[in-house]
């Protein structure tokens, strides 16, 4: 039977407490057997200021998910041609790993974008996708098709958006992060002046 691996794409910038508890959710109550971090170079949907590098990105996802079995870090997509698309991502890891069942993990504000992601058609019909909630982006499960379904998972209304302008702003937000973050981020003034 085939290893049930979510993948959780994003970049991470940084990775806080809100990205972990769902992953954990997911993994525990949501019946996926494992969950990837993909660490994305660059959304070409986004243009984020303050972007960390993409090492320094992956090695805070390392830092974070030490000691719990299920969670992984992944820089595949830091070798794949840029832009990154995650159809040409799930392609390579369906290819290089025939054991696992991949199942593409997004927000329900990215599902309302989804029209827009790249050759987002057969990204649908050759994958499983899971939506789990987003405040103010509410999806109607009628209208899913069977490859796609819902997390019944927590609200997490932290984003690293929010993480970002507290750092730069001096504000002690320890414990929206995990420890480990938290210490590198503020010996190494990672977000200072973003």
């Amino acid at each position: 039977m085939a290893v049930v691996t979510g993948i959780f794409g994003g970049s991470f910038n940084p990775i806080h407490i809100g990205h972990l508890a769902l992953a954990n959710y997911l993994c525990e109550f949501g019946g996926l057997d494992e969950l990837w971090f993909l660490v994305s170079p660059r959304n070409p949907l986004k243009v984020e200021e303050g972007l960390l590098e993409e090492q320094v990105r992956l090695e805070l996802v390392q830092l974070a998910i030490g000691g719990y079995a299920k969670f992984r870090a992944s820089d595949v997509e830091f070798t794949l041609p840029r832009p990154s698309y995650t159809i040409h991502t799930l392609d390579m890891l369906k290819e290089r790993y025939p054991d696992r069942e991949f199942v593409l993990i997004i927000g329900s504000d990215n599902w309302l974008l989804f029209d827009r992601w790249f050759e987002a058609d057969r990204l649908l019909r050759e994958n499983r996708i899971l939506i789990y909630p987003r405040p103010g982006f509410p999806v109607d499960a009628e209208s899913l098709s069977e490859q796609v379904s819902l997390a019944d998972s927590p609200v997490f209304e932290i984003s690293s958006t929010f993480i970002r302008e507290a750092l730069r702003q001096g504000t002690d937000i320890r414990y929206f992060l995990h420890p480990a973050v938290y210490r590198r981020i503020v010996e190494e003034k990672l977000f200072a002046g973003v």
